[in-house]
């Protein structure tokens, strides 16, 4: 059975940080491409950042120069730093492994809020 699990969230001032991590278990997590995505309150879910099985990266453009993606494949682990954090980034974050079209799950979602 397959779990992603977000931790890392919270409250935190316009201008902070703060680091999500997702841990995998149940896959072979070196060869899936993680993301996170994230989803504000009456808004579509969207892609933050991306990182491959090369570990290639790719990023919104909001969130560019501000946020990395990284992954430790001896821990199954992707976390994602995000710096200069604003209040437009306040949102549910989720993770994503992808391998193919029917190999892809979710986390359940960690609360990051940013207060102005």
């Amino acid at each position: 059975q397959v779990h992603l699990v977000e931790s890392g969230g919270g409250l935190v001032q316009a201008g902070g940080s703060l680091r999500l991590s997702c841990v995998a278990s149940g896959i072979t997590f070196s060869i899936y491409s993680m993301g996170w995505y994230r989803q504000a309150p009456g808004k579509q879910r969207e892609l933050v950042a991306s990182i491959a099985m090369t570990s290639s990266t790719n990023y919104a453009d909001s969130v560019k120069g501000r946020f990395t993606i990284s992954r430790d494949n001896a821990k199954n682990t992707v976390y994602l730093q995000m710096n200069s954090l604003k209040p437009e980034d306040t949102a549910v974050y989720y993770c994503n492994a992808r391998w193919r079209p029917s190999f892809d799950y979710w986390g359940q979602g960690t609360q990051v809020t940013v207060s102005s």
